[in-house]
């Protein structure tokens, strides 16, 4: 599996790219610059089987509407998150516009089963709340890789202060990923990725 992070927005999102020999993807959490999602889409040929959102706030979702416009296809988002990602109460931070609703005919509640297959990629659904009451891990075993989203960071971990935060859950949901191999590479919502392992030997937050 071939991985591509597109680096979006004033908060330096990181949104991604999955892709395989086929030239099926997903993508993963399409914070902002639509256009730019799309040129790379249509630039590489990939036809595009989902959009999995590890959590609904506005930096991770904004270009969702439109790129889905574009390719339409599944969308995977937590029932906790998707009940108010596209509410007011989504303008955080302060200058974003309220995320867009896509067609709902196309959505696909994560919680409703922990192992998913869609197209050729199957992973496992770890609901890991505490950034946002929805928040989940997207675990490819396979390929030894964590999508985390704002859970985890290199060094550090979500924060709990935004609406829905909970700072009990989220060092409730810290110690799932601590689980998980030492070798998986967990890629963040923001900066730069780490190794399961490395978090365990030198994150405060995940001790």
């Amino acid at each position: 599996m071939k991985i591509d992070c597109l680096v979006t927005g004033a908060y330096q999102e990181n949104c991604y790219i999955l892709s395989n020999e086929q030239q099926e993807a997903v993508v993963v959490d399409p914070g902002e610059n639509a256009n730019e999602i799309i040129d790379f889409i249509t630039h590489h040929g990939l036809s595009i089987t989902a959009y999995l959102c590890t959590h609904a706030h506005a930096d991770h979702i904004s270009a969702l509407h439109e790129v889905h416009t574009q390719f339409p296809a599944h969308i995977a988002m937590h029932t906790l998150d998707w009940n108010w990602a596209f509410d007011e109460i989504n303008q955080s931070p302060p200058y974003y516009a309220t995320p867009m609703q896509p067609d709902t005919e196309t959505y696909l509640a994560l919680e409703t089963q922990p192992q998913w297959s869609i197209g050729s990629f199957e992973f496992e659904v770890i609901h890991t709340p505490g950034h946002t009451p929805g928040s989940c891990t997207l675990y490819f075993s396979a390929d030894h890789i964590a999508l985390v989203g704002d859970t985890l960071f290199k060094g550090s971990c979500g924060r709990t202060d935004l609406p829905g935060g909970n700072a009990v859950h989220l060092k409730e949901s810290l110690k799932k990923l601590r689980n998980l191999p030492p070798e998986t590479t967990a890629l963040s919502g923001h900066g730069e990725s780490t190794t399961i392992g490395h978090e365990i030997n030198t994150n405060f937050y995940m001790r």
